[in-house]
């Protein structure tokens, strides 16, 4: 198996993210050669008008958002958390709040200057679980200190990001790079700068994208259904 590096546009506040992580995860474990294969988290912002420290829940904001009354909000909330049970990801819908999620891409940025791949992806990780588990501020300064430190990153150079602007030129041209492809809905996904995969897969899709990515192949259409994006 030749050399697999993934690219992944994500946000930290979209669940469908969420589970494109992990799952890649899994289907990274099952491959031929996990330990050829490394992936690079990109920043995707789904709300960048999201205004800092609202406070303001996920549910009534996607009710007015959409149209729809809190049930119908509710219903869309769920899916991705009912799809997630299964792969071990836990999201309270209730207790998501609406948050700007720049920030937080400046500290999974910094993981990966920090220490590379691993710690970009535990910084991730912790996010996630922040915002969607937990329900924390993840825009919230004294927050992203204490989840920047409990991810692993150091603590003097998260609070020297937080002060200043560290890391937003990163954060910028990965958005720019999205517009550049075509990114229009995020998870998407990579495989040598060659093999593209947009929405939420199965682990066996997932698992085809790195093979196809390995033999330097197109994935087919029949290989990797419609899923759902953010």
């Amino acid at each position: 198996m030749n050399a697999v590096e993934i690219d992944v546009w994500a946000d930290v506040v979209c669940p469908w993210c969420y589970l494109g992580k992990r799952r890649l995860e899994l289907a990274i474990a099952e491959s031929a050669h996990p330990a050829e294969v490394t992936v690079t988290y990109h920043a995707f912002e789904l709300d960048p008008s999201a205004p800092r420290g609202s406070g303001e829940r996920v549910l009534p904001w996607l009710a007015q958002r959409y149209g729809v009354d809190l049930e119908g909000a509710r219903e869309m909330a769920e899916r991705p958390a009912i799809m997630g049970r299964p792969d071990g990801i836990e999201i309270d819908v209730d207790a998501q709040l609406r948050a700007s999620s720049f920030d937080a891409h400046r500290l999974v940025a910094l993981g990966l200057a920090q220490g590379g791949h691993a710690l970009q992806a535990a910084v991730l990780e912790r996010m996630f679980s922040a915002h969607f588990s937990e329900g924390r501020a993840i825009d919230d300064i004294e927050t992203l200190q204490r989840l920047g430190a409990e991810a692993g990153l150091d603590g003097r150079r998260v609070s020297a990001v937080l002060a200043g602007e560290e890391y937003s030129v990163e954060v910028r041209a990965d958005e720019e790079a999205a517009r550049d492809i075509g990114i229009t809905g995020v998870p998407f996904f990579i495989g040598n700068r060659k093999v593209g995969l947009s929405g939420v897969h199965t682990v066996e899709v997932l698992g085809r994208l790195i093979e196809s990515a390995a033999a330097d192949h197109p994935l087919h259409a029949e290989e990797a259904q419609a899923a759902p994006r953010a």
